[in-house]
């Protein structure tokens, strides 16, 4: 008997069968079915629901988003101030040198409205003050001389002597004497710092659009010698009266000036290069910064003293100032279409201000 013709294997015969399935496959498409919905209701919410979602890119992406522009933030900045105005105080009267510090006149600086000094101090020895801890004493035995307290105001001798009123005693110390608590006198210089006048010159630049502008307007008959800021008629002249901005923070002048207190002066350069440059305007804000309902760290306040000789030996007047610190703060954002950023265009800044 002749011998059977051999078969290819099965798997083999299934492996042919599934490529020529795939093959003729790939040549079938698909088309959707299109059902029509005849209902009056559903077609009207189909159709505002298309029209919201057309909104929502037309009015809110486009127009408020501006999603097309392209943007820069944080705008370099310079800012010079300066400030005019005299007051008063008990038996002195105080200008311009002697109450902003620092006198440089850079976006952080400080009025001096309070103080309270401590004239004529000279190295010596004298009573520790009672604030310091453990300074109060009874014997000499109660003070271990050359103890030296990191917030008090010297080394300590090792005696135990009266204080500068009452009849308690404290532990002496040689530094700079009498200390701060012994003979400071106060002195209140708010009377009429609310009339005091800061000029604000703020410039700004977008270096990746080319756009500056500056928030003084430019003209040449004298105007900043009379103007006084106000939003809807002197906008270009940033020159405000301090009572002004502490009411604007939302703060009474005279309780600021006797604590203390820091007001940030805030400058908003938010621009649209869709619109000419003379829609680009500075926009004004005003607020406290210090946390003024924390007892433990609320005013502010710092010490600084004037040195002086007499009879050939080195005298100073320390001085504890309270004051109103303004620190004037510029951020913004600047939009121009992408297109003309990445052709090159430039915008070129408003002519009339500066």
């Amino acid at each position: 008997m002749a011998a059977a013709e051999s078969k290819p294997p099965a798997g083999a015969a299934a492996a042919r069968r599934l490529a020529r399935s795939c093959w003729s496959a790939f040549w079938d498409y698909e088309t959707p079915k299109v059902i029509v919905v005849r209902n009056r209701q559903l077609g009207v919410v189909y159709r505002v629901v298309q029209l919201l979602i057309l909104l929502y890119f037309v009015w809110y992406v486009f127009i408020v988003q501006k999603s097309y522009q392209d943007r820069e933030t944080g705008p370099e900045s310079s800012v010079i101030t300066k400030v005019k105005g005299i007051t008063s105080s008990e038996h002195k009267v105080w200008d311009v040198e002697e109450y902003v510090k620092p006198p440089e006149g850079g976006s952080v600086f400080s009025i001096i409205t309070r103080i309270e000094a401590t004239p004529s101090q000279a190295q010596g020895t004298c009573p520790e003050s009672t604030r310091v801890t453990n300074a109060t004493c009874h014997s000499d035995e109660d003070c271990v001389a050359g103890e030296l307290d990191m917030l008090g105001n010297g080394v300590r001798t090792g005696r135990c002597v009266p204080y500068y009123h009452g009849d308690s005693k404290t532990c002496e110390v040689f530094g700079w004497c009498p200390v701060e608590d012994g003979a400071s006198v106060s002195q209140f210089l708010g009377k009429m710092a609310p009339n005091f006048t800061i000029l604000i010159k703020n410039s700004i630049h977008y270096p990746k659009f080319q756009f500056s502008k500056g928030n003084i307007e430019m003209r040449k008959d004298g105007y900043l010698k009379h103007c006084l800021f106000d939003e809807a008629s002197h906008l270009y002249c940033p020159i405000f009266r301090l009572g002004f901005i502490v009411e604007q923070a939302g703060e009474n002048f005279t309780e600021l000036a006797r604590t203390g207190g820091v007001i940030g002066v805030i400058i908003n350069w938010d621009c649209d290069l869709d619109l000419p440059a003379s829609n680009c305007n500075p926009k004004y804000s005003f607020r406290r910064l210090d946390p003024k309902h924390t007892p433990a760290s609320s005013g502010y306040n710092f010490r600084f003293a004037k040195y002086y000789m007499i009879n050939g030996s080195t005298t100073r007047t320390l001085i504890k100032a309270y004051g109103i610190r303004i620190d004037v703060i510029v951020h913004g954002q600047v939009g121009q279409p992408a297109l003309l950023t990445g052709s090159g265009g430039q915008v070129q800044p408003d002519p009339h201000h500066h």
